[in-house]
């Protein structure tokens, strides 16, 4: 899937065959800022003009906009698979941040098959 980015923030594209229409939503965050357009540079332009607006009212009203993808997540994994990765960063002479990010980057950048 393509995304569009714009000012830091990220947004998906969606189709309605229903309604003959792109669509999508900013991805990242809690708040809903959503935008609409009939072809890829309506949806663009649309997607743009909502990030803006959003960016715009958190000024006026002295709201700090919300920053998608800070680089902080929980994860949850079993109590062995923790216990393994621990001791292996240890082993290594990292932290076990370093190895869960070397393992996500691995992951990411691999080619589809």
């Amino acid at each position: 899937m393509k995304y569009l980015d714009y000012k830091g923030y990220t947004g998906s594209i969606e189709y309605s065959q229903e309604d003959n229409l792109l669509y999508g939503k900013v991805l990242g965050i809690r708040g809903l800022i959503s935008y609409e357009g009939e072809t890829g540079q309506q949806l663009e332009q649309d997607f743009k003009e909502a990030v803006d607006t959003y960016l715009n009212d958190c000024k006026a009203t002295g709201k700090k906009p919300e920053k998608p993808f800070k680089g902080s997540f929980n994860v949850r994994i079993s109590a062995t698979l923790h216990q393994k990765a621990a001791l292996l960063a240890m082993e290594t002479k990292t932290s076990l941040n370093s190895l869960v990010e070397e393992a996500i980057r691995s992951r990411v950048t691999q080619e589809p098959v």
